[in-house]
């Protein structure tokens, strides 16, 4: 009984990425078309299987219903908050005094991007209160300096300040900026004083803007943003929920950084900074393979897969067709090693 059970085991076609299993070589290479498996995705440091979401990871390590040989080795030398394992303990320990700092990481280099943290405050407008107006809106560079930080005046009435939630009262916004002096401040930092018509004709150099629902913050600012340039941590693949939903800035936090925000009124500041930490984090993740130091765009289908023939690629190794999937997303390591274009 167990020797054939090998023997169906050892037919069976096993994807290299994520250790799933195909009686059939034909699909497992349609897997690997559509998986988009690559060196960016988060990936076990002890049995290297590939998770599509960070969510993934921890549950294959830390989760109710752990990998039990990985659990037992992440339990004595892995890294909670990156999920790193170490070779030694005494390693990991002096890994966890700079992984849990809440000091900001070295700024880049000159030649490489420089990014800028934006974060609002809601209050409500209309009949019921429920439409958002930005309120307070804060920016920070990567050395988390406050470069503005100001109350802003909506262009129609406050139905609902929301004081619970944002601290605001109708004091505050006596002197507030009005929101077309926000707007053109903003766009002043973000393009490095261009303006904005030679930026998008001459191809200037703006910054990276990074956030958590920035289409939401961006769309009360009344603004528009290069999408290239836009670092959104409640979109960024790796950082979703298993269900493909977007995790709430709060577990983000609490999760990768390890420490707690929003427990009370919130901070715009404090929020810009935890956005900016985390990117910084995952942009500083030192993927394998030297495909991460070509890809300046990530690609949007497997075009490998679509020049090759089929029955050339049915002869290939599962290790072979790892090695040609591209991400279908792009990764924010990317983005220490070159400018986006």
């Amino acid at each position: 009984m167990d020797r054939a059970q090998e023997s169906t085991e050892s037919l069976r076609h096993k994807c290299a990425a994520c250790f799933r299993q195909f009686n059939k070589v034909e699909h497992l290479v349609e897997h690997m078309k559509i998986s988009y498996h690559s060196p960016h995705e988060p990936i076990c440091a002890i049995c290297k299987k590939h998770c599509r979401f960070y969510d993934s990871l921890r549950e294959h390590l830390i989760g109710p219903l752990p990998k039990a040989k990985c659990a037992k080795q992440f339990s004595e030398r892995g890294c909670r908050l990156c999920l790193k394992v170490f070779p030694t303990t005494e390693q990991l320990i002096y890994h966890r005094a700079a992984c849990q700092s809440l000091t900001p990481l070295p700024p880049v280099k000159k030649e490489q991007i420089s990014a800028i943290a934006l974060d609002c405050e809601m209050v409500g407008g209309g009949q019921d209160g429920s439409l958002d107006l930005c309120a307070r809106v804060c920016l920070v560079n990567e050395e988390e300096k406050v470069l503005f930080h100001y109350y802003v005046k909506p262009p129609i009435p406050i139905t609902n300040y929301r004081y619970d939630i944002t601290g605001i009262k109708p004091e505050h916004l006596m002197e507030a900026m009005p929101l077309k002096q926000v707007q053109e401040t903003i766009q002043q930092i973000l393009y490095n004083g261009e303006a904005i018509w030679r930026i998008r004709l001459k191809g200037g150099k703006a910054k990276v803007l990074v956030g958590h629902g920035l289409d939401h913050d961006l769309q009360c600012l009344a603004m528009e943003y290069p999408t290239h340039l836009i670092r959104d941590t409640a979109k960024y693949i790796p950082l979703l929920k298993t269900s493909k939903a977007s995790n709430s800035l709060k577990y983000l936090t609490q999760s990768f950084l390890g420490y707690k925000i929003q427990n009370g009124t919130r901070d715009p500041y404090e929020d810009c900074v935890a956005s900016m930490r985390i990117y910084k984090k995952m942009r500083n993740q030192d993927h394998y393979q030297s495909a991460c130091l070509s890809a300046t765009k990530f690609v949007s289908e497997n075009a490998v897969y679509s020049r090759m023939k089929q029955k050339d690629l049915e002869k290939m190794s599962p290790e072979a067709l790892l090695h040609i999937s591209q991400s279908d997303f792009y990764c924010w390591c990317i983005d220490s090693r070159s400018q986006p274009t």
